[in-house]
Order: C-alpha cells, then structure tokens, then sequence
C-alpha cells in the first residue's frame, strides 16, 4: 500500500478567555499559564511523527501554541489568515449568560441550531467552511507522500474544517464534539484511494490538563 500523507489538526492552548468561559473569535487572546504548559506538553509529542511543514492561524493564541511546535521541531511557522477562528461579531467576549441576556433571541435561535439569526456581524459555519477547508486542502497537497504536517487552529473552526475533509454533512455536527485545548486530530490521505481519512480524534498529551470547555461545543474558541 502507498505511504499516506497526515495532517495534524491542533487546537491552541488554553486562554483566559476559554477559562471564563468568553466567546473569543477573531479577539486576540494571548495564552494563560495553563494554555503554555498544554503547548509545551503536546510540542514534544508531536515532534516526535516528524513532520515536515507547520501552518497556523494568525491569531496570537495559536500562534502562540505553534512557537512551542516550532521550537521542538526547527519547522518555520507559516501563518494563514483563513484558519481564523469563527468571527463571533458583537458576540465576542461575552459569556453564554451575557449572550443571553444581551441578544435573547439570538441566544434562542443559537441554542436551536438555527443560523438564521446571528448576531451582527456573526461568521455562518458556510463562510467559515468557504475559508478553513480550502486552506486545509492545499496543505494536506503540499506535503509529498509519506510525510506529516501540523495545523494549529481552533475548535470552532476545526470542526469545521475535519467535516468538510471528510465530506460529511452539516447535519452531523451536533454529533461531533469539538476538541478540546490543545487537543489534535488526525486525518490522512492514501494515494491508491485518493480519500481523506479521520484516523484519530480529540488526542491528548500524556501529563496535559484538560477538562470541560465551553468551546467545545459551539464556535467560541
């Protein structure tokens, strides 16, 4: 069987915002104490399937999380706007019960899944994907066969982005749940089946923290 080509999806480290639970989108929120130690955890981890090119978002929290890739691998860092989180709009930096009480409908529709009712200046999960898969695609095609690259992103925006790899419908994200920090998915590609493949998913770095996150289940983080 050919050699795969694998794309390493991470979710950034912890922020103080993902702490107090805040709606973060495109806001630069710089890591916490914790957000750095799950970074220099999972570095090592992830240097060890020697990967040969790293792209991140833009953000400062991913680019942040990626500087520790960076150093645990000697890869240059290639930042891509279009691996931004979801624009949250007027939602950003404000928790669920401030989002309820703020835009009580919205928060209705949003609890529903019903994205007919954003709040001003809100992404829709079609514009993020119009941006996140295109980028993903090209560079699982940059990397030549046999080899690994790494992504860091965000929760949001990666559920999104491991959806559209895998043509799966929109229809099933509410079955999905979003990765938590500094969390990383797997997803690889045969040559002889030209299909792309989720072959793990939410992993985390043996001595990491982790817990419950409020960006794991909506496009906050």
């Amino acid at each position: 069987m050919p050699e795969a080509r694998t794309l390493v999806l991470l979710r950034h480290g912890e922020t103080d915002w993902n702490a107090e639970e805040r709606a973060q989108g495109h806001t630069d929120v710089p890591l916490n104490a914790v957000g750095r130690a799950q970074a220099d955890t999972v570095a090592p981890v992830l240097a060890e399937l020697a990967p040969s090119r790293l792209w991140s978002s833009d953000l400062a929290r991913a680019l942040e999380t990626a500087a520790y890739l960076a150093a645990a691998t000697g890869l240059a860092i290639e930042p891509d706007p279009r691996l931004r989180e979801y624009d949250m709009g007027a939602r950003s930096g404000l928790t669920r019960p401030e989002f309820a009480a703020a835009f009580p409908d919205e928060y209705a529709a949003w609890l529903a899944g019903d994205p007919t009712h954003p709040v001003p200046g809100e992404e829709s999960s079609a514009q993020v994907h119009a941006r996140v898969v295109p980028a993903l695609r090209e560079c699982l095609a940059a990397l030549p066969w046999g080899e690994t690259g790494i992504v860091v992103l965000h929760g949001g925006c990666l559920k999104v982005g491991v959806m559209g790899m895998l043509d799966w419908p929109w229809e099933l994200a509410a079955s999905l749940q979003g990765p938590e920090n500094c969390g990383y998915c797997v997803l690889s590609e045969h040559g002889d089946r030209g299909r792309v493949r989720l072959t793990s998913y939410n992993e985390k770095a043996v001595g990491a923290r982790h817990g419950p996150d409020f960006a794991t289940d909506g496009p906050v983080g």
